[in-house]
C-alpha cells in the first residue's frame, strides 16, 4: 500500500475531517435526531456535533483565522467571510442523503485565501473515501473501517477528446441542467450527492458538473479546491472564476451564482459555455 507525503497543514485538516467523520458515523449508529431549520432544510445532531468538533480543532491550528460554518451561519454568525483568509466548513454536506441512509454525505473543510479555495478536504465516511488538495496537487485516499488512511494516491483530471461524461446532483437536477447538457456531446451521465460531484471530476471519472440551482459557499469550497488542485476549474456562467468570501455581513452574500465545474482548462470551459449558448463575457 502506498502513501505519498502530503503537506503538513493539509494533513492536519485531513485529521480533523476524519475525526468529524467518525463522530458522524457514531451518531448515525445511535439514531440521529432530525429538525428543520428556518429555511425548511434538515439539520441533525450529527451536523451540530461535527461542526463543534471541527471549529474547536481548527482554532487550535490558528486561533486568529475566522471560521464560517454552515450551522453557525444559519444562526447568524458569518462575519468571518469578509476576511482575507478564513475557513469555510460544511460539517455534513448531504444531510438529506444522511437521513435517508445513503452513503453520499461528506465532511467539508476549506481554507479560503483572497477569494480562492486554497486548500480543501472532503471526507465521505460511509464510503471510506477522502479527497484533498492544496491548490497545486490533489489526492484520493482509501480509508480503513476506523477511517484511518490506508492508501493515498495523487489524482488528476482527464478530459476525453470526444464525448464528455457529466455528473449532476442526485436530488437537485432541473430543466436548466438538462438543457445545458443536451447541447453538449455527453456520452455518459452520473448522479451523486453532496460535494462528491467535484471529486468525480477531479479523479477523471466525470468531466463536467453544471449547477444551476441554489448552493452556498460551504457546499462547494472544499470540493472545488480538490478539483482545482487536480487540474480542473470552476467558472460562473459569464466565464469568471467562482470566488469565495462575502463583502456584506449577511447569509445571502454567501450564496453562489450558477456555475460549471470542468476537468479541463479555463479556456476550454469558456468555449463550452459559448457552445451551449450561455453568456460568456471574458
Amino acid at each position: 500500500m502506498t502513501e505519498e507525503p502530503a503537506p503538513a497543514l493539509l494533513r492536519q485538516i485531513e485529521s480533523i475531517a476524519l475525526a468529524a467523520g467518525r463522530l458522524i458515523l457514531e451518531v448515525q449508529r445511535g439514531g440521529a435526531a432530525v429538525q428543520n431549520k428556518g429555511d425548511g432544510s434538515p439539520v441533525t445532531d450529527a451536523d451540530l456535533f461535527a461542526e463543534e468538533l471541527i471549529t474547536r480543532e481548527l482554532q487550535r491550528i490558528d486561533s486568529s483565522l475566522p471560521i464560517v460554518g454552515e450551522e453557525a451561519a444559519s444562526a447568524g454568525n458569518f462575519s468571518g467571510a469578509s476576511a482575507r483568509t478564513f475557513f469555510l466548513v460544511d460539517p455534513l454536506d448531504g444531510t438529506k442523503e444522511f437521513v435517508r441512509g445513503s452513503a453520499d454525505f461528506t465532511v467539508n473543510i476549506c481554507l479560503v485565501e483572497n477569494g480562492r479555495p486554497q486548500l480543501g478536504v472532503v471526507v465521505a465516511p460511509a464510503r471510506r473515501e477522502l479527497f484533498s488538495g492544496d491548490g497545486s496537487i490533489s489526492y484520493k485516499c482509501h480509508l480503513s473501517n476506523d477511517l484511518s488512511i490506508r492508501e493515498r494516491s495523487r489524482i488528476a483530471t482527464a478530459v476525453p477528446a470526444s464525448a464528455l461524461s457529466a455528473v449532476a446532483s442526485a436530488s437537485h437536477e432541473n430543466a436548466a441542467t438538462k438543457d445545458f447538457l443536451d447541447k453538449l456531446s455527453i456520452g455518459k451521465k452520473l448522479s451523486v450527492g453532496s460535494s462528491l460531484k467535484f471529486c468525480l471530476v477531479a479523479t477523471g471519472e466525470a468531466d463536467i458538473y453544471p449547477r444551476f440551482g441554489t448552493t452556498m459557499q460551504w457546499d462547494t469550497a472544499a470540493g472545488d479546491a480538490v478539483l482545482r488542485g487536480a487540474g480542473g476549474c470552476t467558472l460562473t456562467c459569464d466565464g469568471r472564476e467562482l470566488e469565495y468570501g462575502a463583502k456584506r455581513p449577511e447569509k445571502k452574500a454567501l450564496q453562489n451564482p450558477h456555475f460549471v465545474s470542468f476537468g479541463g482548462s479555463v479556456e476550454a470551459l469558456r468555449e463550452l459555455l459559448r457552445v451551449s449558448a450561455l453568456e460568456v463575457s471574458v
